[in-house]
C-alpha cells in the first residue's frame, strides 16, 4: 500500500513552504515521492515554485483547478490511478486552500484506489497570526480543513506573540464548535515551532500522525460558486508598483472580498520574484526564472476594478 498524505490549510497559510521541507525530509530517508498539486486558478503557481524538488526521487503532478466538484473528483481519481503505477513510496497531496477534505477520503475508498493506497497523515497548516475577522465561508473552511487533522502545524510563529498564538488556537476551537464538531485541539496536537528549527524527529512525528474521523456541518459551496479566481498572464508591473496595487486591492471593497494575491513577476532582466499576499501580510521572495503570472483569489471579484488597479488590460 502506498501512503498518501494530505497537506491542507487556508489560503496563504504556508502549505507550499512546509511541503518543500517535508518532501526534503522524506527524500533524505530514501523515499521516492510524488507530489500532487491542485491550485484554485487557471495556472498552478505552487507547481512552478516546487520545480527545484523534481529529480530522481521526486515527481510533480497537477490537477487543473477552478472546475466543478464532480469534474475535479474525476480528475483527482484518474491522476491517482496513473500515479499508483509509478513506484512511489509516498504521495503528498497539496490541494487549494479552498478544498473539501471529504473528497480526499471518499476518493481513496473507491475501487481500485482502496487496494493501492492508504491514508497517511493529514497535516493542517494554520497561520499563527490568523485574522480574527473571517467571513462565514472562511470560518467553515477553517473548521473543515482542521477537523480531521492528525496534527496542526502553526506557521509564522516567530512573527506573533504568545498571546496571539493562544488567541489563534482558541479561534480554531471556537470555529470547530460552531461547525458542530466535537473536536477541540490541545497543545499536544499542535506543533508550535519556528520552521527553521524543525528537526528530523519533528518530521518523523508528522509523517506518523495519521488522521481523525470527525463529523461537522457541511456547507456546499460548489453550487453557490462562493469563490472565484482571476488569472493575469505576463503582467508587466514592478515589484514596488505591485506592492502598492495589492495593498489598494485588499483595501477597496469594490474589488470584492479578496483572500489572496499570489504569483511570479519579472522585476529585472534576470530577476524574478514570488509574491504571496493576504490582508495581513505580504512577502516577496527571489525565485529562479519561471512563468510570469498573477492569481487573485476571493469572492465576488471585480475583474474590471482589479485589473484597473494593477494597470493590466
Amino acid at each position: 500500500m502506498i501512503k498518501i498524505d494530505l497537506i491542507t490549510g487556508f489560503l496563504g497559510s504556508g502549505k507550499t513552504t512546509f511541503l518543500k521541507q517535508y518532501a526534503k525530509y522524506l527524500m533524505a530517508q530514501g523515499k521516492n515521492i510524488g507530489i500532487l498539486e491542485n491550485d484554485f486558478g487557471a495556472v498552478n503557481v505552487d507547481m512552478l515554485l516546487l520545480q527545484e524538488l523534481r529529480g530522481d526521487q521526486c515527481e510533480l503532478e497537477m490537477i487543473s483547478g477552478g472546475c466543478d466538484k464532480e469534474t475535479h473528483r474525476r480528475r483527482f481519481r484518474t491522476k491517482l490511478i496513473s500515479m499508483g503505477m509509478s513506484g512511489y513510496d509516498r504521495i503528498l497531496v497539496e490541494p487549494s486552500g479552498i478544498y473539501d477534505v471529504d473528497e480526499f477520503f471518499d476518493t481513496l475508498y473507491d475501487e481500485p484506489l482502496n487496494r493501492w493506497y492508504e491514508a497517511g497523515s493529514v497535516i493542517t497548516i494554520l497561520d499563527a497570526g490568523l485574522d480574527e475577522k473571517l467571513s462565514e465561508e472562511e470560518e467553515y473552511l477553517l473548521a473543515s480543513e482542521a477537523a480531521n487533522a492528525g496534527k496542526i502545524v502553526l506557521s509564522k510563529v516567530q512573527n506573533v506573540s504568545e498571546e496571539k498564538k493562544e488567541e489563534t488556537i482558541a479561534h480554531l476551537n471556537r470555529t470547530l464548535e460552531q461547525a458542530g464538531c466535537r473536536r477541540q485541539f490541545s497543545d499536544a496536537e499542535i506543533l508550535q515551532k519556528n520552521w527553521d528549527d524543525l528537526t528530523e524527529d519533528d518530521f518523523k512525528m508528522l509523517s506518523e500522525c495519521s488522521y481523525r474521523s470527525e463529523d461537522y456541518r457541511k456547507l456546499d459551496f460548489g453550487e453557490q460558486q462562493t469563490f472565484d479566481s482571476l488569472c493575469f498572464l505576463e503582467p508587466k508591473i514592478t515589484e514596488e508598483a505591485l506592492k502598492k496595487a495589492a495593498e489598494a486591492i485588499f483595501a477597496d471593497p469594490s474589488c470584492g472580498n479578496v483572500f489572496r494575491i499570489k504569483g511570479i513577476v519579472k522585476t529585472g532582466e534576470t530577476v524574478w520574484s514570488e509574491i504571496n499576499a493576504t490582508r495581513e501580510q505580504m512577502t516577496f521572495r527571489a525565485v529562479p526564472e519561471s512563468q510570469e503570472v498573477l492569481i487573485v483569489i476571493g469572492a465576488g471579484l471585480s475583474k474590471e476594478r482589479i485589473s484597473g488597479i494593477l494597470g493590466i488590460k
